[in-house]
């Protein structure tokens, strides 16, 4: 497991060749444990149809728990600029797949409510969860 103030994140074991179904099982994961994908960014393609450049596989999937995210909008309406959650798959430097989850303890504590502390600290245990189980379906 890799954490930095930002992000979570695991690099999987296996190569560039399997982004499609790793992206897939991070959908199903996430899923499972109520997060729906809302949004999803292609950052390679953008990169090629924006900037013409060539990149290694991106996509940034925007996940959304309905009832999480209800309880911390009744507390500030603000924090909508802070959702959905981005959770990443990527072809890292050394041509391996990582998957990282916005930190939402770093990122909701933006706002001093004790609300929303609770509910990043709940959401962060359900992404350290989905990462890891991820995780192990690659090892």
């Amino acid at each position: 497991m890799t954490e930095s103030k930002i992000a979570l994140k695991r690099e999987l074991a296996v190569s560039a060749e399997q982004f499609d179904q790793v992206e897939n099982i991070v959908k199903e994961v996430f899923k499972a444990k109520g997060f729906g994908v809302l949004t999803e960014i292609n950052v390679k393609d953008v990169l090629k149809e924006k900037l013409n450049i060539e990149s290694k596989p991106h996509k940034i999937l925007g996940m959304c728990n309905p009832n999480r995210a209800h309880k911390v909008l009744q507390e500030n309406m603000d924090m909508s600029a802070l959702l959905p959650c981005n959770v990443s798959v990527y072809v890292n430097e050394n041509g391996k797949i990582t998957v990282s989850a916005m930190n939402p303890v770093a990122v909701l504590s933006l706002v001093e409510s004790p609300i929303v502390e609770e509910v990043a600290k709940d959401v962060l245990t359900v992404f350290e969860e989905a990462l890891d189980e991820v995780s192990q379906k690659f090892s």
